[in-house]
């Protein structure tokens, strides 16, 4: 309720109240930014433009990233009382939210109704533009910024070069930092990413080379590049020679982060070991900083090693939602699903889920044939978390029901979907289709599949080893024959794996690696000892191109030289006897490789790890962690 006041209380009311605003800005309370926001409408505040309490306030959730109530406070200001740090402070708030295009829309607004521009909005702009891939409207910003004359900050130039690198226009980046008449450590730096990324790690070296200042930034990516591509004892030279000749210090919350996402995505625990016990030793917050406990519990989880993650997650004394979601994804993968239902019952005492979340418990229900506690899960999503049901969310209630044969109620819960499902959701039960042998399901799913992405063969090929696996050789052959005529090729499969400290890459029928003829010699003992042992090849899937008929031989042959094959064969001529081995696969394992993998675990007594696109499976003593529910 209001009360009348004087205008100068009401001015010595605005001017302490804009004080604690910014106070909360500064502290990011967003909490406390409330009760001053309800305070100063109680008050009347609000209705006295000015004395701009609504400006502040709006800076006050941007600084926050809060776009929604930053653009209806800004809404509400009038447009005699906006400047342009109002605009370009929504702007930036907007692009880091989420709401990248209405940051575009806003600066299409400023320009037309005159605010002027200057290079802190340019640098949102080209920013937002990286953000949404909008690379017509970052050449037409560019465009704007050097007619405006705003070319001369090198900020500016730095944001324009940063997003034609992030975009893929390296022709285009590398114009802008020759023309620049002035470059600082940021601009080669920009520079570096690009080539690294887009040019190799050779060109990269040169361009690191050549450099005449580095930060820490710059070193990071060197060793996350190296990192990435398997070079693990040129990345631990890298990390000397910047920590121990240019003295500069890893910190936790960036460039160490920077390289435990290298190793997680290459598979490299070593490096990752390293750069935990590193920042334990060399840094004072590595205990308490939750963004790097959360990049090391993620790295151990997805690189095999879950129960170190598990222990990692107790440690932390502090966990955020991005920190509850990345211990339940990693107990989905490995297919633990009673232990992150346990885990997420524990997290909604302390922390509300988001639909992150609700999709790593539902894909642990998922692996772990877990149907009905997944269904009751996603039945009270909105009147239990006051959460709608995400695309990734459907995805994993329809992966749920189709492994488990509940085709008709999974086709139920899509058509039901108050969106037009994707790829995944359709591709969920086309995988579900292809167990349980529905070929017309299946065949009117690819057609849809087809027409989403007509270049995507996994689809082609899943449908094609269903028929294989039934029996209509002729319908397979007609799938494949398909994808050559439109000129597509299969993605082939891919297995790494490291030994001593070195990466080992392996595809199917592999000849380039330097000791293939010992894995091959390899690979026909293990064969023949898991023949003795009863293993027979399943070569009911196997589809030799332009063999209609169906050579057993050649089949075979192709079979048993597939890329985890081959990389396990390496592993056990290559370790010592009883060493575990993790090999890291980028398709999906194949029936006849799982079970050979179970056999071999058993005969040579070693625990074997493979981590496919969509878990792990831990052979040990003849079986799988998975309980052959894949």
């Amino acid at each position: 309720m209001r009360w009348p006041i004087s205008p100068t209380t009401a001015s010595a009311l605005a001017r302490h109240c804009r004080a604690l605003i910014r106070s909360r800005a500064q502290s990011s309370d967003i909490s406390g930014g409330h009760k001053l926001h309800a305070a100063s409408v109680t008050s009347g505040l609000l209705t006295l433009p000015q004395l701009f309490v609504g400006n502040v306030l709006m800076q006050m959730y941007a600084a926050c990233k809060d776009a929604t109530p930053a653009r209806k406070v800004f809404d509400e200001i009038p447009l005699s009382f906006k400047d342009a740090v109002d605009w370009t402070t929504l702007v930036d708030c907007c692009s880091h939210d989420g709401a990248a295009l209405d940051a575009l829309t806003l600066f299409v607004s400023m320009r037309r109704e005159g605010i002027p521009i200057d290079h802190i909005a340019m640098v949102s702009l080209f920013g937002t533009c990286t953000k949404v891939g909008n690379i017509v409207f970052g050449i037409q910003g560019h465009a704007c910024m050097m007619k405006m004359g705003l070319d001369f900050s090198v900020k500016s130039r730095n944001a324009v070069m940063d997003m034609y690198v992030k975009c893929g226009l390296m022709d285009d980046a590398k114009m802008v930092f020759d023309e620049m008449p002035e470059r600082n450590v940021v601009s080669w730096t920009v520079l570096l990413w690009g080539v690294l990324k887009w040019e190799g790690l050779e060109r990269g070296m040169k361009l690191f080379d050549e450099m005449p200042e580095r930060n820490v930034i710059a070193w990071t990516i060197m060793i996350a590049r190296h990192v990435e591509n398997g070079l693990i004892r040129e990345a631990f030279d890298l990390v000397a020679e910047m920590v121990f000749s240019c003295g500069f210090c890893l910190d936790s919350s960036s460039s160490l982060c920077s390289i435990l996402s290298s190793c997680t995505q290459s598979g490299d625990v070593a490096m990752g070991r390293w750069v935990h016990a590193y920042a334990l030793k060399a840094t004072t917050d590595a205990s308490t900083d939750v963004k790097f406990g959360t990049a090391v519990l993620d790295m151990y989880a997805k690189c095999g090693r879950i129960d170190t993650a598990v222990r990692v997650f107790k440690s932390m004394e502090t966990k955020n939602v991005i920190t509850w979601n990345a211990m339940l994804g990693g107990l989905a993968m490995h297919g633990k699903g009673a232990k992150a239902l346990d885990m997420f019952n524990q997290m909604v005492e302390e922390i509300k889920p988001n639909d992150v979340t609700i999709t790593a418990v539902l894909a642990a229900c998922s692996h772990s044939g877990l149907v009905d506690e997944g269904r009751r899960l996603f039945d009270v999503l909105e009147n239990t978390f006051e959460l709608r049901p995400s695309m990734d969310n459907y995805a994993c209630v329809v992966d749920l029901l189709g492994r488990a044969g509940c085709l008709q109620e999974a086709e139920a819960v899509i058509r039901a979907m108050p969106m037009r499902p994707n790829e995944v959701v359709l591709g969920s039960l086309l995988g579900a289709c292809s167990v349980h042998r529905a070929h017309d399901v299946a065949e009117r799913l690819l057609k849809d599949l087809t027409r989403m992405h007509p270049h995507n063969t996994e689809h082609h090929v899943l449908l094609s080893n269903m028929y294989a696996l039934s029996g209509k050789m002729a319908k397979a052959h007609s799938f494949r024959k398909d994808l050559r005529n439109r000129g597509i090729r299969k993605v082939p499969g891919i297995s790494t794996m490291y030994v001593d400290g070195k990466m080992h890459q392996f595809a199917a029928g592999e000849r380039s690696h330097p000791r293939i003829n010992e894995v091959y010699l390899k690979l026909d003992e293990v064969i023949g000892r898991l023949k003795m042992a009863g293993y027979v090849p399943d070569t009911s899937s196997q589809i030799i191109s332009g063999d209609e008929d169906g050579n057993e031989e050649e089949k075979e042959r192709a079979l048993v030289s597939h890329s985890e094959k081959l990389a396990v064969c390496f592993g056990l001529m290559s370790t010592k006897a009883g060493t575990p081995l993790c090999i890291f696969k980028n398709l999906r394992i194949c029936r006849d490789c799982h079970s050979a993998m179970k056999m071999v675990s058993k005969i040579y007594g070693r625990e074997i790890t493979i981590r496919d696109r969509n878990r792990f499976h831990k052979f040990k003593n003849g079986g799988c962690s998975c309980s052959d529910y894949w």
